[in-house]
């Protein structure tokens, strides 16, 4: 059986007092298709940064696979302000 290309284990973020995720377990094999659902506030882009390595979880495991990269498209990504389109 393959082994899983990324795994979260009991994974809490939070920021302040404000629980964001709260034990999210979760894993998946390679060329698997996911989607991340939920509404607004719900947790999804922060879930997208901690499996993307732009942030860290304050407890629980988030770990991708020897050898494996991971790549996003961020939201809001920065733009040079120097620049323009008209």
């Amino acid at each position: 059986m393959a082994e899983f290309i990324y795994t979260m284990h009991n994974v809490r973020k939070t920021a302040g007092e404000k629980v964001i995720l709260d034990n999210v377990t979760l894993s998946f094999y390679p060329g698997a298709k996911i989607g991340v659902v939920g509404p607004n506030g719900a947790g999804k882009s922060t879930m997208l940064k901690l499996m993307a390595g732009l942030d860290i979880p304050n407890n629980g495991d988030a770990m991708l696979a020897k050898g494996a990269t991971v790549g996003i498209l961020l939201q809001e990504p920065p733009l040079n302000e120097e620049k323009n389109v008209l």
